[in-house]
């Protein structure tokens, strides 16, 4: 096994759950507890206890988007299961992650009056430059209160670039190792500060014009040594990565791409680690030195849900609303250990390293979700799909979550308790039975607008809406 101890280390400092830690500890799979020394079996589950209490990145420790805890909330609403309620300054659709006792995340201040966002999924929205002067702050709030710990100003202007209605100037999801926040703004920099709030370093990047104007909201990715960060845009896009102690470029490799949004993967597998990128020419899979291993065309013509790995197997999804071309709005599922073109032939959706393929099964926004051996596929419309993750063969088809005239779908759905959960604009969450028939179980309603993807930290459900953050606990 090509072992990155840095890496493997980070990875169970901050968790993943039982299969992640059986990797990493090099057990197998399907190894049975009895078979485990009794003071390994502790250790091994006390690190799958203490995985949990951290959210360091977008959808968790390994993007999944998963709860282990059995005291996780399965009901909420104003004044039901809410433990605190915590006002964030300006706007910014970032989630946020959680380390210990703090809950990070980032917002943008406007010292002017803005266009409020506006629910739904529509063509159009991109707007001019905003003229006000804006504050781009990383804030630590308490994980048990709620109480700001610290505020950071880490840049003032006026926006240089403008963004679409619905964006923020404060999109990136920040990730933590635990020791350091890495804070990403896309037409800005990359920022690094200790856990106290006090600027280590930070790595200008020059603002570039992305299509139609709609910004920027891809997040950056810490494995080892290094942060790395995607910027595909209208002018010159590039995959880059960071020393995380000092900043300084390690590389950087120009990517043949435009303007996409998905947030870079971190593959660790028996035969290496790599990461995924999707784009709209092509998704890529690189070496840790920025070489591409393998690639394939077919996605859609825009990238927005994250790749993750489930079980062994690696997913893709890209279905932009706006493609004229029918069906082109595919799901792709990879094995491990691939190389040079995986394009598939016409007419066929599977092939050595290409477990299955379905050419319109992808969602727009939220990035899709596998649980209980399930592929759940949330619709940016309102509806639901459920998969064998394995074979790709369909449960259910699209089944409508909200009622018409509500707004859609952006964030991305979690699960935990055998349930998903899929949040609307709307701030409500449809509380759907993890099997193979579609049971709508509860609403739980918030009031208040929501798009960015919440975050879990042991009991707890951290839901950031457009003016607060929500803890969530059930007694």
């Amino acid at each position: 096994m090509d072992r990155d101890p840095a890496g493997d280390q980070a990875g169970i400092a901050c968790g993943g759950g039982l299969h992640y830690a059986c990797r990493m500890l090099a057990l197998p799979r399907g190894l049975r507890f009895h078979r485990l020394q009794p003071g390994l079996l502790l250790s091994f589950l006390a690190l799958t206890a203490a995985a949990q209490e951290n959210w360091p990145q977008f959808r968790g420790a390994d993007a999944r988007g998963i709860g282990t805890s059995d005291r996780l909330p399965l009901a909420w609403g104003p004044g039901t299961n809410v433990a605190w309620k915590a006002r964030i300054p300006g706007r910014g659709w970032s989630s946020p992650v959680v380390w210990g006792k703090q809950v990070l995340l980032t917002t943008a201040v406007s010292e002017g009056e803005e266009e409020a966002p506006k629910k739904g999924l529509y063509f159009g929205g991109e707007r001019p430059a905003t003229q006000h002067r804006h504050r781009w702050l990383a804030i630590s709030l308490d994980l048990e209160s709620g109480k700001t710990n610290w505020s950071t100003e880490l840049f003032a202007a006026v926006p240089s670039t403008p963004i679409h209605v619905k964006n923020s100037y404060a999109s990136e999801t920040p990730v933590t190792d635990g020791e350091h926040l890495y804070v990403l703004f896309g037409q800005i920099g990359l920022y690094c500060l200790d856990l106290e709030g006090k600027q280590v370093w930070k790595q200008e990047l020059p603002p570039r014009k992305t299509a139609y104007g709609w910004g920027t909201s891809s997040s950056p990715v810490v494995h080892g040594d290094r942060v790395y960060v995607l910027s595909d845009n209208e002018e010159a896009s590039f995959l880059a990565a960071y020393d995380k102690r000092t900043g300084k470029q390690v590389w950087k490799v120009d990517r043949d791409e435009h303007t996409n949004y998905s947030t870079p993967y971190v593959w660790r597998h028996p035969a290496r680690t790599e990461l995924v990128i999707s784009g709209r020419n092509q998704v890529r899979g690189y070496d840790l030195e920025g070489k591409v291993l393998w690639h394939f065309k077919g996605m859609s013509s825009l990238a927005i849900p994250t790749p993750f790995e489930a079980d062994g197997l690696l997913y893709l999804a890209a279905g932009y609303v706006g493609d004229k071309l029918t069906p082109n709005k595919p799901v792709y599922v990879l094995r491990p250990g691939a190389e040079g073109d995986l394009t598939l032939e016409e007419g066929r959706n599977e092939s050595r390293h290409i477990a299955w393929m379905q050419p319109n099964a992808a969602p727009y926004n939220p990035s899709p979700l596998v649980y209980q051996g399930r592929l759940f596929v949330l619709w940016d419309f309102g509806f639901l799909n459920c998969r064998d993750a394995r074979t790709g063969k369909e449960h259910y088809d699209k089944q409508r979550l909200k009622v018409e005239g509500t707004a859609g779908f952006t964030s991305s759905p979690w699960a935990y308790r055998g349930r998903i959960f899929c949040l609307s604009e709307d701030g409500d969450t449809y509380v759907v039975k993890a099997g193979d028939t579609y049971t709508l179980e509860r609403v739980n309603p918030l009031g208040e607008m929501c798009m960015a993807t919440p975050a879990i930290a042991g009991p707890r459900l951290l839901v950031r809406a457009l003016e607060h953050v929500y803890c969530i606990q059930e007694p």
